[in-house]
């Protein structure tokens, strides 16, 4: 079995003050992404697996992250995977998901 070229991922989150910070990125840190240094809300990690699960993961990690503290107004998702950009997501309140941004449907 050929072994999988891993996957560089950039994820940046745009959100308004969450009430535990240290907690969600604590969190991030166990799924294992990196905080970028001097920069808010930046994370890198790396993939082994499908651009497809690799997608579906980070979505998932950053839902479960946000859902673990308490903030007010808006949260918006956007990541690269070897550098190519995927469409912006923003986190819904009603269903408590991630949605494509009504520009990228």
């Amino acid at each position: 079995m050929e072994k999988q070229e891993q996957i560089e991922l950039l994820v940046l989150l745009d959100t308004t003050p969450l009430e535990d910070k240290e907690k969600f990125e604590k969190h991030l840190k166990k799924e294992g992404f990196k905080i970028v240094e001097e920069e808010d809300f930046v994370y890198t990690a790396k993939s082994s697996t499908t651009l497809f699960a690799t997608k579906a993961y980070i979505l998932e990690v950053f839902k479960v992250g946000l859902q673990k503290v308490n903030f007010d107004g808006e949260a918006n998702l956007i990541f690269l995977l070897n550098e190519t950009p995927y469409p912006a997501y923003y986190y819904d309140k009603n269903t408590k998901e991630f949605e494509l941004t009504k520009e990228d449907e």
